[in-house]
């Protein structure tokens, strides 16, 4: 871990949040640290995946329990040192150059040093040739890249990404977990949601597995894709639907049964 560690670890005790009347992050508690590089979050659609992402970020707030980073940091603090993609991401009206330059804009960098970084961002993200167009003419894939590359350029400490490879084809998902690699060996701690389980065994050091709102099971990676202990993980990892899942357990908040 980095010796002025800003952000991690990050805890989230006993979270729950409601959305339109009815809970979709249920009783979570969890725990990020450096030391694997990057974590992983699975589980079926509507899971709260994305929400958990959310809630890391401090884009939103639980309805219970508590979020911390490093102890309790300034979240105005916090927020320098970490940074978030959507599955959708917000690009400027600005070229692809600029748009990457501006995420550098509140750093005390020599104008020399965030050129050299924003070439090498771009170069990375093999979206060099359109340094001067209009970064929303890209594809979608080129888009997504960006996006990286813009969060990336910064250096943080943590990077949180949402299905970051989403729709897009094996070779722009490539570059991307490639800069993925890159980010985690340099020191960034990752975590990320992803539907592809091929991709959470290729990039994943930890895995955490969510269903129906709670998290089922967080362990490193090689133990759980060699044998989770929930068996509802299980049933996942085999490729199966878990709908029929929903009668196992009574939830109280739904007044149906749940697992």
């Amino acid at each position: 871990m980095r010796s002025s560690a800003k952000t991690l670890p990050l805890e989230l005790h006993d979270v729950s949040l409601t959305a339109g009347g009815k809970r979709v992050i249920k009783d979570l508690s969890c725990r990020f640290t450096a030391l694997a590089g990057c974590s992983v979050i699975i589980g079926p659609n509507g899971a709260g995946k994305s929400l958990l992402l959310k809630l890391c970020h401090g884009l939103i707030t639980p309805d219970r329990g508590t979020v911390r980073w490093a102890g309790g940091a300034d979240p105005g603090l916090r927020g320098k040192h970490q940074a978030m993609v959507l599955q959708r991401p917000v690009l400027l009206r600005r070229s692809v150059w600029a748009n990457v330059a501006f995420a550098l804009k509140s750093k005390k960098l020599p104008a020399a040093e965030r050129g050299r970084r924003v070439d090498e961002a771009l170069a990375q993200a093999g979206l060099s040739r359109y340094a001067q167009r209009p970064a929303r003419l890209l594809s979608f894939g080129e888009q997504q890249r960006l996006a990286l590359a813009r969060a990336w350029v910064t250096r943080p400490e943590l990077l949180l990404l949402d299905e970051p490879s989403a729709n897009l084809d094996p070779a722009a998902t490539h570059v991307i977990e490639e800069i993925i690699k890159e980010a985690a060996v340099q020191g960034t701690k990752v975590i990320m949601t992803t539907h592809d389980l091929h991709q959470a065994r290729r990039l994943a050091d930890e895995v955490l597995f969510l269903h129906r709102g709670r998290l089922k099971e967080q362990a490193p990676a090689a133990q759980f894709f060699a044998g989770p202990e929930n068996d509802l993980a299980q049933a996942f990892l085999r490729g199966e639907l878990l709908w029929w899942r929903r009668r196992s357990i009574y939830d109280p908040d739904e007044g149906r049964p749940d697992s």
